[in-house]
């Protein structure tokens, strides 16, 4: 099974794409097939920002296949506008996702640490350090990027029954 995880935001949107490799008696493997982030700059307008969140990630779809699409969910923000950004950011991903018919569950940032990191308070050195061992890479890979995998990460750890979740209640198809 392979999983399109997005860390979703205007000027940084963390994507990757992680296989699930299943064989008979053995612990589940994980597979990065691909991850990055997409920039915009500064100058960039926000509706240009969210084009180009739904093109690129329309073609990370295209090249690599995932099965199902996991998001971060919405955080609590002190700033209207920020919470207004950040849900844009968040919608343009996640149509993306729609448009390919994947199926989108959404995680909360702070199971999503507790699932990858063991604490939910984790910064993202934590996670990116985490992440860079938890799947055998050879470097760390960019905080937003990181962010993505291991978002990608607890969805495979929530649907995998031999494990105790640190996913509580079980995350709801959006």
């Amino acid at each position: 099974m392979r999983v399109l995880s997005i860390d979703p935001a205007l000027r940084n949107t963390g994507y990757a794409v992680i296989e699930r490799q299943l064989e008979a008696g053995r612990k589940p493997a994980y597979k990065v097939v691909t991850y990055g982030v997409i920039e915009n700059g500064r100058k960039v307008r926000q509706s240009g920002c969210l084009v180009a969140i739904r093109e690129q990630l329309r073609d990370v779809i295209q090249d690599h296949n995932p099965e199902v699409c996991a998001v971060e969910g919405v955080i609590y923000v002190q700033s209207l506008k920020t919470a207004i950004t950040m849900g844009a950011a968040r919608g343009a991903a996640i149509l993306s996702a729609a448009e390919f018919g994947l199926e989108v569950y959404e995680y909360n940032p702070r199971r999503v640490k507790q699932a990858v990191v063991g604490k939910g308070a984790a910064d993202k050195q934590q996670v990116a350090f985490m992440i860079r061992a938890l799947l055998g890479l050879t470097e760390t890979p960019p905080h937003d990027a990181a962010d993505a995998l291991a978002i990608g990460l607890a969805h495979f750890y929530e649907q995998d029954p031999s494990r105790v979740s640190a996913l509580a209640n079980k995350p709801a198809a959006i």
